[in-house]
């Protein structure tokens, strides 16, 4: 596919995106498939499809130790792949790049070494009361285990941050603020550059979990001027068990091993260990090395291949078609209505439950997420169990959002 600039619409070049993804083009219960669960996971396309099925061919062989072709070969790509990251970051080196099987053992990496190295009683780490799970229990955890305090910045009935509780809670107390880019429940897109100033003038650390975001904004972390950021593979269009950790050099540098074993040192002897340097400190183990390779090949493909601005445009166009015409769909509430959000759209039904509404849409082929999105508090907010969850990606479509408005409406009739 050649590269478009931001003046094409995507829209004329949709059909040929389409044909990209190979998962798309089946039937689900006799049915085509509609797919609009992107926030949980998103289709490959055959760029990434590829890279892992030529690595496993070709390639296959472990990093960091052999002197062999085929171990050359593979260091050499998953270290190139270590690059790409980092440029499409935009950190300052690739030094500063972690891989991680995703955001969830990325924030726990930070939490258990940087947060048990630096947390102490009397501490406090700060989130807000949209995190998912990934990015209010490894803090718990943490605290309980420094004697340190968790604190939580409220939401309002928009599903934005109260920034006036955010001021009031930032202290010199504040070691760490853990911070949602993108909120996977509600869409709501949260000012990281102005939290981090803040956040900054008090002294404290900043997290930034942009598991949501990267495939839709991309992120700059100079720009944010974060101190970690996590992020996942295959909710950027490629492989699970892949995700990376942006850490601030002379950060990394002074925290401890958070997992111990081969590669993360640079000698063993039995009344002693030598730590190696970041990042391989924190890689023990043989890595996802395929999955690493198949990361770069993804952020090709969403950087070069399509254009982050594209797909910023597209989504955006589409976020608001769909917004208007589930609003038409009678006993029907959005939950999460910020004024800035993208690519989710979260709601419950008057007439049925989350559960039934999901498994109706199913047998009409369409896929959404219903439940608590692993977001509990959130829901918790809003006084309800779950919604359902429709959420965006490049390669959906108008009537994608027809069908789903056609779904409810076999929903109301099933109930």
């Amino acid at each position: 596919m050649q590269q478009m600039t931001p003046q094409q619409s995507i829209a004329l070049n949709h059909k040929r995106i389409r044909a990209e993804f190979p998962a798309l083009h089946q039937q689900v219960h006799g049915k085509p498939l509609v797919y609009l669960d992107n926030a949980a996971t998103t289709q490959k396309p055959e760029a990434v499809i590829d890279t892992i099925d030529r690595y496993y061919r070709e390639d296959n062989a472990n990093i960091h130790r052999g002197i062999h072709a085929l171990a050359e070969r593979a260091t050499e790509a998953y270290e190139g792949a270590r690059t790409r990251v980092a440029q499409f970051l935009n950190a300052r080196t690739d030094r500063e790049i972690i891989f991680t099987r995703g955001t969830t053992e990325a924030i726990n990496l930070v939490a258990q070494s940087w947060g048990r190295a630096n947390l102490a009683p009397g501490d406090e780490v700060l989130i807000s009361h949209m995190e998912h799970h990934s990015n209010i229990v490894p803090w718990q955890i943490a605290c309980q285990q420094t004697g340190a305090t968790l604190k939580v910045i409220p939401i309002d009935d928009h599903g934005q941050l109260d920034m006036d509780k955010l001021d009031e809670l930032l202290t010199e107390k504040t070691k760490l603020l853990g911070i949602v880019q993108m909120s996977n429940a509600l869409g709501t897109i949260n000012p990281v550059a102005t939290i981090t100033r803040k956040a900054k003038a008090v002294g404290a650390k900043v997290l930034v979990d942009a598991a949501q975001s990267v495939p839709h904004l991309g992120v700059d972390v100079q720009q944010l001027d974060c101190d970690f950021l996590a992020f996942s593979g295959h909710k950027i269009y490629g492989p699970t068990g892949i995700g990376a950790l942006y850490g601030r050099l002379e950060l990394l540098e002074e925290m401890p091993p958070y997992q111990s074993g081969g590669d993360m040192i640079k000698s063993v002897a039995f009344d002693g260990t030598v730590y190696n340097d970041p990042p391989y400190r924190f890689e023990a183990g043989t890595p996802n090395i395929a999955g690493g390779i198949a990361l770069a090949t993804a952020i090709d493909y969403v950087d070069q291949t399509v254009g982050l601005a594209n797909i910023a445009m597209w989504e955006h166009e589409l976020l608001t078609y769909a917004t208007e015409q589930l609003s038409q769909v009678k006993g029907l509430k959005l939950i999460g209505t910020a004024e800035r959000k993208a690519s989710v759209l979260s709601f419950t039904l008057d007439f049925a439950h989350p559960l039934d509404a999901g498994t109706i849409l199913d047998r009409q082929g369409i896929a959404v997420r219903t439940g608590h999105h692993c977001a509990q508090p959130v829901m918790d907010r809003y006084g309800i169990p779950a919604t359902i969850r429709a959420s965006l990606a490049v390669y959906n479509t108008k009537a994608d959002i027809d069908a789903l408005v056609v779904g409810l409406e076999k929903v109301r009739e099933f109930v």
